[in-house]
């Protein structure tokens, strides 16, 4: 669901490197089943070397459940529990879990936010930009592209993840019990949080980077 094609490039610091890995990463599990491939990259992952346990051990978890996934399996998994027939037992889609009014458009508002970062869906796809997948896609990109600053990335991330983010990997990991998209959710979950605490810091005044090189170091 890639809105954009970024690579991060090779001069990005190791923690931002990682930033924008975990949020492609992320944006691909939520927006599709992973192939064997992908599932044997994720298998033969390293090992976290962070200070947020949680962080550390989720990933450990996601990747010795990688190794004993299967993939023609995940495939039917996921379309049960994320597109279904009628509506799916999980939505993938932030808005589900934060508006409270029929009157709220919160759609409206995220894609005027993305055409002031230059982003639009891309013509072949026909999901909604409240997509997580599609969200993660967007902070890979202003990370990657080194355009944005940490308080532009706040801000987006702030408005549009955070509120959802909990609730959202909760009914994943609630829903899909046991399996391969628990882990998936529980390491989104961990994932995001320290992206909220990291932003709550540099708010605060505490540079970013120091931050995540105290995570990903």
């Amino acid at each position: 669901m890639h809105l954009v094609e970024t690579l991060p490039p090779e001069e990005l610091p190791p923690e931002e490197l990682a930033r924008a890995n975990f949020y492609g990463l992320l944006a691909r599990l939520f927006f599709a089943p992973p192939d064997p491939a992908l599932l044997e990259s994720i298998a033969g992952a390293e090992g976290l070397a962070a200070d947020d346990a949680v962080l550390r051990d989720t990933w450990h978890t996601l990747t010795e459940a990688a190794a004993h996934a299967d993939a023609e399996a995940l495939r039917e998994a996921y379309d049960s529990a994320f597109i279904g027939t009628g509506k799916s037992p999980v939505s993938l889609y932030t808005t589900a879990y934060t508006v409270r009014s029929a009157s709220e458009v919160p759609l409206v508002a995220l894609r005027a936010e993305l055409v002031e970062l230059g982003l639009a869906r891309h013509a072949s796809s026909h999901e909604p930009e409240d997509h997580i997948a599609a969200l993660c896609d967007v902070m890979r990109h202003l990370i990657a592209t080194q355009e944005c600053d940490v308080s532009r990335q706040a801000r987006f991330f702030n408005r549009w993840i955070a509120p959802a983010a909990h609730p959202l990997c909760d009914a994943i990991a609630e829903q899909r019990r046991g399996t391969f998209y628990e882990q998936v959710a529980r390491f989104a979950r961990a994932f995001f949080e320290l992206e909220r605490t990291a932003f709550e810091l540099f708010a605060a005044g505490t540079r970013r980077t120091d931050r995540m090189n105290q995570s990903f170091q």
